[in-house]
């Protein structure tokens, strides 16, 4: 087992109603300005809204809003709400919504506390110094962000779409009610479930000894698998709902990662996608991107994705570990179809004649390596590209 540090300072509410104690919360804290981060308008359908309304001015908080996150948040939103922060003296921010909502309202919290723009520190130019207190209220079980070290925001100026990493940007109170995801539909539903996993098996698929890490991991992945498929096809079962939405923050908190080196490459290959195509969810990028990828890498790494087949996907052991790592890879094909993903590139209308620019972007024009249990470079890159075209 690798060395390393944890930290999860996030306090957790969990279960019906959890989101009323937003506004003592806040004011115990010593807060009187906040800052309400959201998305399209999902929220305004669902009362939602004017619960969150009511906790916050019953305790003497003020309010200012910025809504409109998208899916593939952008950091021309972020900028207007570093602007909001201080020109209104802003001391905390809360977000609503899913990943997007959040990774937007963790760098309006950090940026605002200094004159750099926050595009700076998605670019790995500006480290994290300070932040503002950040509160979240989940609707979405997916990015895991509600809990997590990371930021992951899209600049159409150039169609990169970036991230980092800092235990300062952990939300301090992260409100989970299940209930709060009974309205989000199918299409996005699937794709969490697959955001969700492949924030495990991203961890999982390394070579680092950290059996206990790996026990956790089986867990959370049999997990997401068993009641991913339930919320699917019964989107008001509490009980699927509250395990899916409390695997989605600890699939991404750091504790499936504990004692190994990650590398997240296929993340890193659907950063690119949905950064060209901001329409593109990154679960369904990811769905089609991992089996391909895994095909790629399995004739060099045969066991590790047999151990990988047997161990956290359940699959029976031939004895041939070339037959079990493609037997787990054929799994999780098939489970995604069951969840209705796309499985090719072309059917997010994506045109051909970009995957060599997608490739020339994730290795910087050539001159860097997508980092993995192997390494990518530009040829390797472009080949899974045209593979899951």
């Amino acid at each position: 087992m690798l060395n390393f540090e944890f930290q999860s300072p996030t306090k957790i509410y969990f279960g019906k109603g959890v989101e009323a104690k937003l506004g003592q919360v806040l004011k115990d804290a010593g807060h009187k300005r906040i800052l309400f981060h959201y998305g399209k308008g999902s929220i305004f359908k669902n009362g939602l809204y004017e619960r969150l309304m009511t906790t916050l001015k019953d305790a003497g908080l003020e309010v200012f809003e910025l809504g409109g996150v998208e899916a593939n948040p952008k950091i021309d939103l972020v900028r207007k709400g570093v602007a909001l922060v201080k020109e209104k003296g802003i001391d905390a921010v809360v977000a609503c919504g899913g990943g997007s909502v959040i990774d937007s309202a963790k760098l309006i919290a950090v940026a605002s506390t200094s004159d750099v723009d926050p595009w700076e520190y998605s670019m790995h130019k500006e480290i994290v110094k300070t932040t503002l207190d950040l509160a979240c209220i989940l609707t979405i079980s997916a990015a895991g962000s509600e809990l997590s070290n990371s930021c992951v925001i899209s600049n159409p100026e150039n169609n990169l779409k970036r991230g980092f990493n800092s235990d300062l940007i952990r939300p301090k109170w992260a409100f989970l009610n299940p209930e709060l995801t009974y309205s989000v539909s199918k299409y996005q539903t699937a794709c969490g479930v697959v955001d969700i996993l492949m924030h495990t098996f991203e961890r999982y698929l390394t070579y680092d000894n950290a059996p206990l890490t790996r026990s956790m991991a089986n867990g959370l992945i049999k997990t997401v698998i068993d009641n991913g498929l339930v919320c699917f096809n019964d989107p008001t079962n509490y009980d699927a709902r509250a395990q899916i939405m409390l695997a989605s923050s600890l699939s991404h908190n750091g504790l499936t990662g504990l004692g190994i080196k990650m590398f997240f490459t296929v993340h890193k290959l659907e950063h690119e996608v949905s950064g060209f195509y901001p329409s593109v969810a990154h679960g369904a990028g990811l769905a089609v991107l991992f089996p391909v990828w895994a095909e790629e890498m399995i004739p060099n790494h045969t066991k590790l994705f047999s151990d990988f087949a047997v161990n956290a996907l359940g699959i029976k052991d031939t004895g041939d570990e070339l037959a079990n790592a493609l037997d787990g890879i054929k799994y999780i094909r098939s489970y995604f179809v069951s969840l209705e993903m796309p499985h090719s590139l072309r059917e997010f209308g994506i045109k051909e004649e970009d995957l060599p620019k997608l490739a020339l972007s994730a290795t910087q024009n050539k001159t860097a390596s997508v980092l993995g249990i192997t390494d990518l470079e530009y040829e390797d890159v472009l080949k899974i590209y045209q593979n899951a075209y």
